[in-house]
């Protein structure tokens, strides 16, 4: 099936999509702003610029859709019938960089986090992002809350065998 529209037509159709505060990506991050976690967008020392870094959780996320990003068993995904080997190799390509910049996230010990856009469609969106905030959770409670947690330093006063919750006084000498 032919192009319905002309290469200049089809040239500004292209251009005018975004890459930043997409859709997807602001539901995302209302969500999270809601719910407390406070994060910074685009951090441009991070390799992949991430769309969302928590750097308390140590963790980032990547909101792809599915058709740059080659999302696989996705019916938002299907490679135009026109100039299909330039989309192949450049969604390929994407592919390829992507699992990159995520090997090297990981080297830096960050957690990364890939939400896709279909799973941000309204009839899975309330299921996507309360596992979000569930996972944002349990990687908290697993890499800093149990680090920090310190046991009770023994009471060095004498009390005289009493407990001030059991209703003695405690005197020191």
């Amino acid at each position: 099936m032919p192009d319905r529209l002309t290469p200049e037509q089809r040239r500004r159709c292209m251009k005018s999509i975004r890459s930043r505060n997409t859709k997807p990506e602001m539901m995302v991050r209302r969500y999270l702003f809601s719910r407390g976690f406070r994060y910074r967008v685009n951090v441009k020392r991070l390799p992949g610029t991430p769309d969302i870094v928590l750097r308390k959780y140590r963790t980032v996320i990547f909101i792809n859709g599915c058709f740059w990003h080659g999302h696989e068993d996705c019916p938002y995904f299907v490679l135009p019938k026109t100039n299909t080997p330039f989309w192949k190799a450049k969604i390929e390509r994407n592919r390829e960089r992507d699992m990159q910049k995520r090997i090297q996230l990981r080297l830096l010990g960050w957690h990364t986090i890939i939400l896709w856009e279909c799973q941000l469609k309204p009839t899975r969106r309330d299921l996507t992002l309360k596992g979000l905030e569930r996972t944002l959770n349990q990687i908290y409670l697993e890499n800093y809350a149990l680090h920090k947690v310190r046991p009770y330093a023994p009471v060095e006063e004498e009390t005289n065998g009493m407990l001030v919750a059991d209703g003695g006084e405690v005197t020191t000498t």
